[in-house]
């Protein structure tokens, strides 16, 4: 049955009191609309009774029970990997409509192309400066920790057998043909293909055309934001079987990898992990504090997003319910539209700590001192070759081994093997900072802009994600006695 409208009991509500005005709520909000809870005695027996449908709490014991049983059954696990994968496709098949209507339909609404200009410009450089603040961290916890120091281990030896597809991908890459990349084939081969910069091309395109349509593209854009909202309750629907996703990704990674993996490298897995630990909460804690806002409290707000990336490792999965997330919170619907999406290919700070740190810890497993000026050029060519390793699983392995082959063979690619078997946990680390980075990219530029409404932010901290509110309203509702309303 539709949300926009509850039941209690088998009979339409007759009163305009709590039910009916959530019934409202609802109606403005199709995306994020739980299904109408069954009548209870009393408002908190329903809420007790309905504690199990939080999709924070289904992921977090479906990672629960994927670890568990990568651990005691790893080849029943890793059969678990179409589980995941389906998922993640799911998600993806919804990724560009959303992306293209959220943008076109933000830019045309502002209807100001040079305030579309300075959000741009300002959301660029802010992406250039903590990407390097993040390549610059990594790189010194890299040299002061030394993670792969004394473990000499003989290039020739290695086996490269695992990384031919990463390599070969690699040797594709360079600048000329990364900006040729962004421009796609056909206006459809964007969709088809999934790729996020492509899309926000054709999205730019076309959300600065319909602004110069006057009437006829105000229609346009109408349509176009209840075609949105569509999606957005397709969205809702996908999410349901995150918890399946999530679990389904989690044995197939402890499955197919193991704890052995992790004890064997774990030095530079904790490295890793506490660096991105650090750079969340100090360098972004000290960036959420400047704009006024609480890391803390955003960090508890988004807490469903980052267990789905945690289960999935992957940001994308997360991609659209942050758009609502950032929205909900008060800022301006073109400012999440360009800079979330945005972000996801120039502003990827777990990555870029992620990069540093394994090229540093490769050369030191294999007895390679990197100069000073080794240590600038990576930087160098991180800060181009990073905006590559978009927000998918494995995608920053390939921009590892295309990063090294610039060193002039100071460095054998073939290291990248020795990290291999850990680079999917690893991804954990990188997908969530990622995540909570552009999080607070689009937090601060909204707030740079002042399009950012700090008592809506404030009142939503205190509620909680919507979806989550709403439910315990309508749980709490459609349980309470009659005379109550």
């Amino acid at each position: 049955m539709c949300c926009g409208y509850l039941q209690h009991g088998n009979q339409r509500p007759e009163r305009t009191g709590t039910t009916e005005d959530v019934r409202l709520r609802l109606d403005s909000q199709p995306w994020d609309c739980p299904l109408p809870a069954r009548s209870m005695d009393h408002s908190g027996t329903s809420m007790r009774r309905s504690w199990w449908k939080n999709l924070y709490l289904q992921v977090l014991i479906a990672v629960t029970i994927g670890v568990l049983l990568g651990v005691a059954a790893p080849d029943i696990a890793t059969a678990m990997k179409p589980f995941g994968d389906g998922f993640i496709k799911l998600v993806k098949m919804i990724i560009g409509p959303v992306i293209f209507l959220s943008v076109v339909v933000g830019i045309a609404k502002m209807g100001d192309l040079r305030q579309v200009g300075r959000i741009g410009v300002k959301a660029l450089l802010y992406f250039e400066l903590l990407t390097t603040l993040a390549l610059v961290i990594g790189l010194l916890v890299a040299n002061t920790v030394r993670p792969g120091a004394g473990m000499k281990i003989d290039p020739a030896q290695i086996d490269t057998s695992g990384i031919e597809v990463y390599r070969q991908a690699a040797q594709e890459q360079g600048v000329v043909s990364y900006l040729m990349h962004v421009i796609p084939d056909t206006f459809v081969s964007a969709f088809v293909d999934g790729d996020l910069l492509q899309v926000l091309v054709i999205a730019l395109l076309s959300g600065i055309a319909l602004t110069r349509m006057g009437a006829l593209g105000h229609r346009v854009i109408e349509g176009m934001d209840e075609l949105l909202h569509m999606f957005f309750g397709i969205v809702a629907l996908i999410m349901r079987a995150a918890p399946i996703g999530a679990f389904g990704a989690m044995a197939f990674t402890v499955g197919k990898f193991g704890i052995g993996t992790l004890a064997s490298l774990g030095w530079l897995l904790l490295s890793v992990y506490v660096t991105c630990l650090l750079f969340v909460f100090v360098v972004l804690g000290a960036v959420a504090h400047w704009s006024k806002f609480s890391l803390w409290q955003f960090l508890k707000y988004i807490r469903g997003e980052l267990l789905l990336v945690l289960g999935t490792s992957s940001s994308e999965p997360a991609l659209p319910r942050m758009l609502r997330r950032l929205e909900e919170l008060g800022c301006h619907r073109s400012v999440v539209g360009l800079v979330l999406p945005t972000g996801y290919s120039f502003n990827l700070d777990g990555t870029c700590i992620y990069l540093t740190m394994a090229a540093v810890f490769i050369a030191q497993a294999v007895g390679v001192e990197l100069s000073l000026r080794d240590e600038l050029i990576l930087i160098g060519v991180l800060l181009l070759t990073s905006k590559g390793a978009a927000g998918v699983t494995g995608s920053g392995f390939i921009t590892l081994a295309a990063t090294l082959g610039v060193l002039g063979g100071k460095v054998p690619v073939e290291g990248v093997a020795l990290i291999l078997g850990v680079d999917r946990f690893m991804s954990e680390a990188r997908a969530i900072t990622n995540l909570i980075g552009n999080g607070v990219a689009t937090l601060v530029v909204a707030r740079w802009e002042g399009l950012r409404d700090d008592d809506t932010m404030h009142a939503a901290f205190a509620r909680g994600p919507r979806d989550e509110a709403e439910h315990n309203v309508v749980a709490g509702a459609a349980g309470a006695p009659a005379g109550s309303a």
